[in-house]
């Protein structure tokens, strides 16, 4: 690499359709304005081919010079922001956003355009944040964990997704669809910053993005804005209570649910007599092994910015 240019790392996952054939022209686009500002582009390819871990030590290995560290780009929805994040936490090298995904809550709240053309823009002439990054186990999550429900949601959604294309609606259709024909009742024990809690739900909901939270109009959205867990417990498992529930989030009423509880805490565990979980992490469904342990590590990750922002 030559010594007058940065590097610039571009991860993309293929299911995005970043780099289609009907996108080729805009691709170009993004490659030429890049370059003209000094960065050497490498492009990385996420498939099921491909060995993660191998690829990441590839890239980080381009960006290892102190005076030209460059930027390391993820391009796609929140598990391919996900997985790259976990690999630059803690180090020097910050992380662009390209999003590409259905409703794009990190971009969104660290003011990213939606644009890709001006998120192009943002990586090249922006600023490094450093933002909170929630840790569940050996995990990371940068928008929401959930159990019971939700990893449930993720599933159907993904069947809506495949017959009908990537629509917000999908996520509300899949959930109703979801309560209508099934719902199960985890048994847990909820520790919080020390205090145990023995608790019966159908959902767990954590969050570390205080623009989603905002958006579902929840009061703990100012507790993941400060760097601390927000979490989310319902307590009744009854279809007409869960539908209820359905009915007051899309309302923008969550908050004033019955048996609907939330909390805001340092450190949280979740002890369950399984010895396996199943959890949604941004969207990626995961088997876990118990007790899950929450925490967050503050200002983790840099990421390029348009300007300061409130930390995710």
């Amino acid at each position: 690499m030559s010594q007058n240019l940065r590097p610039l790392s571009l991860i993309y996952n293929q299911k995005s359709g970043f780099h289609a054939a009907q996108q080729d022209e805009q691709y170009e686009r993004l490659m030429t304005f890049w370059t003209q500002y000094g960065f050497e582009i490498q492009v990385f390819e996420l498939n099921q081919r491909v060995n993660f871990d191998e690829m990441m030590t590839s890239v980080l290995s381009r960006h290892q010079h102190a005076d030209s560290r460059g930027v390391v780009v993820a391009a796609g929805g929140d598990g391919t922001l996900n997985a790259v994040a976990k690999k630059l936490m803690h180090t020097d090298i910050p992380m662009g956003i390209m999003p590409l995904g259905t409703f794009n809550y990190v971009a969104r709240a660290l003011n990213i355009p939606i644009d890709l053309g001006l998120a192009a823009e943002v990586i090249a002439t922006g600023i490094e944040h450093k933002v909170h990054v929630a840790t569940l186990n050996d995990q990371i999550y940068l928008n929401n964990a959930s159990l019971g429900l939700y990893p449930l949601f993720i599933k159907k959604r993904e069947l809506y997704n495949q017959r009908f294309g990537r629509f917000p609606l999908n996520a509300y259709t899949s959930g109703l669809d979801v309560l209508l024909r099934e719902h199960k009742l985890l048994k847990l024990a909820v520790t919080v910053d020390g205090q145990k809690y023995s608790v019966a739900t159908p959902l767990v909901f954590f969050g570390n993005n205080q623009l989603q939270l905002s958006d579902m109009k929840m009061r703990i959205a100012e507790c993941a804005a400060n760097g601390k867990l927000a979490g989310v417990v319902v307590a009744k498992s009854d279809r007409l209570s869960l539908l209820k529930m359905l009915w007051t989030l899309i309302q923008g009423k969550i908050d004033q649910a019955s048996d609907v509880y939330s909390f805001c805490a340092e450190q949280i565990q979740v002890e369950c007599k399984k010895k396996k979980l199943t959890v949604a992490v941004d969207g990626e469904l995961m088997e876990m092994q118990t007790p899950l342990k929450f925490a967050v590590e503050k200002s983790a990750l840099k990421v390029m910015v348009p300007n300061a922002v409130a930390p995710v």
